[in-house]
Formats: structure tokens, C-alpha cells, sequence
């Protein structure tokens, strides 16, 4: 998954969103795409047995029952356990590279469907299509410190997009009692099976600005507020805070 940032430029209104469209892999051989889908039923097996609370999400279903679509952002090592509580059709911004497409098979399994582009890459094709997503009242989700980090780095995409369609940010975060930690940048989290997952979504808001530049100046505070609700979604999985009713 990857950010759009700005050196380029970086789910309903009235009508019901579009359902995801099937993504075809001609990239990838018959091997790779055949791993892909075991390991796809494997995962969504998995996620079946992950014991999940919620907090927040009654104030972005408000929004979505307006009619507006959402950004939701979150870091990209959590993509797995959020993406499954999500589970609804969501346009997800993935990098143009061909661990991008692997990603890409992967997330259209719990309903998404992918832009493709970076920062490096198709930043401003990305941007085109994300803002139209938004337009047409769908859901899309950004990891700001995707597609290769540094981890918990922001990039301004979601910020320079809220600022443009006028869409709110969610933020969403998990925390899980039981875990696998790969060893790559993000520290991409695998629940084990029958773990306690945390989920926990920001109250939406709106990246008010009159330019994309003086949104950007914004990203510090937005990153802050992003990890102090990683921080209360920890506190609460680890029994130190209760949970909102």
C-alpha cells in the first residue's frame, strides 16, 4: 500500500458505491498467483477466529450515511487486521511495483479494489483517481508511511486530499495480544489465530485550507494524533484504559 505525496500534485454520495472491480494479475506468473490465492483463503480462514472489539466506528458510519465518502488512513504494518475488520468496498492505494500487485490480489479478497501509484510513481494519475473515488462517494484508504517507509513516516497524501474534495480523514489503529511481527520495515502484524484484536477509529475530520501547500503544513499535528490513538488502542488491549461504550 503507498502514499501520494505532493511533488506531483503527494465509500457514497446520493448514489450506493460501486462495488469493487476484479483485478486481473497478467504480471504475475500462474505460481505466484496461485500462492496468492491460498494464502488469500488462508488469511481470511484466519481472520474468521481473531476476537475483535470496536471503538469509534459509529461516527464514521454517520458519515458514510451522508453520503460522503471517507479517507482512512493507517499505518501500513497494521494494513492486515484493519483491512479485515473494515470489510466493506474500499478504492486502496497500493505502489506501482510488482510487490504492489501481489498486495493488490490480496486486499481484493477482503472486498477492496487498487489505485496504483506512489510518491515516486504515478503520483499524479493516483491523485486523479482517488479524488474522483471521493467525488463519487466511496470509501479509500492510505497508509502514509507505505509503500517502503521509513515506518510511521506521513506522508501528506490523505491530508492534500481532504483538503481538495473536502472528504474527512478516519484514522483506524489496532493493537493485538498475540501477534507474528515480520521482519521487514513496517513490522507488517499477523494476528495468530483466536488472538484479541483492538480496533479503534478516530472521530472524522476535515483538513480545512485554502491551498494543498498550507495543508501540508498540517502533517506534523496529523501524525501526532494518528500515534497517540495507537497509543490508546494499546492501552485499552492491554486492560490499562476501558473501552467507550
Amino acid at each position: 500500500m503507498s502514499d501520494v505525496g505532493t511533488s506531483n500534485a503527494d465509500v457514497p454520495t446520493s448514489a450506493a458505491p460501486k462495488p469493487p472491480t476484479p483485478v486481473s494479475s497478467p504480471t504475475l506468473d500462474w505460481k505466484t498467483r496461485a500462492g496468492i490465492s491460498v494464502g488469500g483463503f488462508l488469511i481470511r480462514a484466519l481472520a474468521r477466529t481473531w476476537r475483535v472489539r470496536v471503538e469509534g466506528r459509529e461516527a464514521v458510519e454517520a458519515v458514510r450515511r451522508s453520503g460522503q465518502g471517507v479517507i482512512f488512513t493507517f499505518w501500513h504494518g497494521q494494513m492486515l487486521p484493519l483491512l479485515a475488520e473494515h470489510n466493506r468496498p474500499t478504492t486502496v492505494l497500493i505502489s506501482d511495483h510488482r510487490d504492489g500487485e501481489i498486495i493488490t490480489q490480496i486486499v481484493s479478497g477482503f472486498g477492496c479494489r487498487a489505485v496504483r501509484g506512489s510518491s515516486s510513481k504515478g503520483a499524479a494519475r493516483a491523485l486523479l483517481q482517488l479524488s474522483r473515488a471521493l467525488n463519487e462517494g466511496n470509501d479509500i484508504a492510505i497508509t502514509p508511511d507505505g509503500p517502503r517507509g521509513p515506518r510511521h513516516s506521513f506522508a501528506p497524501g490523505a491530508v492534500v486530499l481532504s483538503q481538495r474534495t473536502s472528504a474527512p480523514i478516519a484514522f483506524m489503529v489496532s493493537h493485538t495480544n498475540r501477534v507474528w511481527r515480520l521482519k521487514t520495515w513496517d513490522h507488517f502484524e499477523i494476528p495468530k489465530p483466536f488472538a484479541r484484536v483492538t480496533v479503534v477509529y478516530s472521530e472524522p475530520f476535515v483538513v480545512s485550507a485554502d491551498r494543498a501547500r498550507d495543508a501540508t503544513t498540517e502533517v506534523e499535528t496529523v501524525k501526532a494524533a494518528l500515534i497517540a490513538l495507537g497509543e490508546r488502542a494499546s492501552a485499552i488491549g492491554m486492560g490499562l484504559i476501558p473501552m467507550k461504550s
